[in-house]
């Protein structure tokens, strides 16, 4: 490539063209801006179904920013390898001046990153990294200690009390969209040259509901409603910018920006408390619990048949969807590892590898929360009763018959994996010694 000289936007979790930070630097920077993207390696490898719904919604709002690209005379440049060999061979087609991308806290994204700032830095070229998908991050939400808060409410109150406008004011990107770099771009790699199928669905729109957020505290727990906004993929991606979705709550949900909060909160405990992205409970005692671990009854509920209809209803919901009502999945997290005392960690693999909305520190954090091993979570003895919640979430079973369609079978009704009250007992019973013997030593 035969460019001048320019920098590199990486695209990562932001993408999108509008209220982008370290796309508004960049373009900010006095250089033509190539934009970026890399397919990369090490996460697409582990990727085992083909037809995998997040990569097919990351190709195809890739391929609808590359059309708006293309109409001002520019594009992506894409690579299908690791991050260090496109870096490489940019590095050795010369004039790259620096780096823009957004940053990016999980534990693969933070090796990544210092890799590529070492690798650049070694070229004499800089790394410029913005903070975009959050409003606070790191430390900067402190106790009056100085110290990380690990309870939610304490956090969201500080949260509050800090934001100012400028926290969520709008990075102009479309007044710098003349500063790309001109060039006719090859497009978009196709999925199928990288051993994936092409995408088929539709996905949720970026666009929210200004009604359904005036009702979202009162109808935002029962699944059998279209009443939460289906925005948690658009977040992940960075398809939509966290500082709109904070204008929004501001202006129109109390509770749908308490929401938002939480993903903040769960993001700064990865952050400061690094071992929960290490396999490790955030309480330590918990990594006591001997597990029953019993595969085929972690098959059954990763297959929703287990009985239990409201927990079968989500697991379905899941495999069908790549989406999981999040009430739905407090109550089949709890199910999987109090009913069935099966490793909590198992879940959280199972829910990484199916859900479009995959986040790793609010995965990691809500099934933490459903263990009783993190950060503000549940009580150790505190078991859902699926039906009692199926009663007061699903009393019409309008979510149930949509999924399990069997329900009122009698040979549905006589396939539950546990009953209720002695799975409650064995849990109590199991839980309790294995903290008690911690606390003896």
């Amino acid at each position: 490539m035969n460019f001048p000289s320019y920098v590199v936007f990486w695209f990562r979790r932001d993408l999108r063209l509008e209220d982008n930070t370290g796309l508004f630097q960049a373009l900010k920077s006095g250089f033509p801006v190539l934009p970026v993207f890399i397919f990369d390696k090490n996460i697409l490898d582990k990727l085992e179904n083909p037809e995998d719904k997040r990569l097919r919604f990351i190709h195809s709002i890739l391929c609808s920013l590359q059309d708006k690209l293309a109409a001002r005379g520019s594009g992506f440049r894409t690579f299908y390898g690791s991050p260090e060999e496109a870096f490489r061979t940019l590095i050795s087609e010369g004039n790259l001046k620096a780096v823009y991308a957004n940053h990016d806290y999980e534990p693969y994204a933070k090796e990544r990153d210092g890799s590529i700032s070492n690798l650049l830095s070694s070229a004499g070229i800089s790394f410029l990294t913005f903070k975009d998908q959050v409003i606070f991050e790191k430390q900067e939400v402190l106790s009056a200690q100085g110290n990380p808060y690990t309870v939610f409410t304490p956090y969201a109150n500080r949260w509050r009390s800090l934001l100012k406008a400028d926290d969520y004011h709008v990075r102009d990107c479309a007044s710098l969209g003349g500063n790309f770099l001109s060039w006719s771009s090859s497009g978009i790699i196709p999925l199928e040259d990288m051993g994936f199928v092409p995408a088929v669905e539709e996905f949720p729109p970026t666009t929210i509901s200004e009604d359904l957020l005036r009702a979202y505290a009162e109808k935002r727990d029962f699944p059998g409603l279209p009443a939460t906004s289906r925005i948690g993929v658009h977040l992940r991606f960075g398809t939509i910018s966290i500082r709109h979705c904070v204008r929004i709550g501001l202006q129109l949900s109390a509770t749908w920006l308490n929401e938002l909060i939480w993903r903040e909160f769960y993001m700064q405990i990865l952050w400061n408390f690094p071992q929960v992205g290490e396999g490790k409970s955030f309480k330590p005692a918990y990594d006591r619990i001997p597990w029953r671990n019993d595969p085929e009854e972690f098959a059954l509920w990763c297959e929703g048949k287990t009985g239990f209809a409201i927990v079968d209803a989500g697991m379905r919901e899941l495999n069908s969807t790549g989406f999981m009502h999040n009430r739905v999945r407090m109550i089949a997290a709890s199910f999987l590892v109090k009913h069935l005392l099966i490793d909590w960690r198992w879940g959280e693999a199972y829910f990484a590898g199916k859900l479009l909305d995959f986040d790793f520190s609010a995965n990691n954090g809500g099934w933490q929360w459903a263990a009783s091993s993190g950060c503000d979570a549940a009580p150790y003895f505190r078991v859902f009763n699926p039906i009692l919640q199926t009663q007061k979430f699903d009393k019409n079973l309008d979510y149930i018959k949509k999924w399990v369609p069997e329900y009122n079978s009698l040979s549905y009704m006589q396939q539950a994996v546990v009953e209720h009250s002695f799975a409650r007992e064995r849990v109590l019973k199991v839980f309790k010694e294995a903290l008690g013997a911690v606390a003896g030593n």
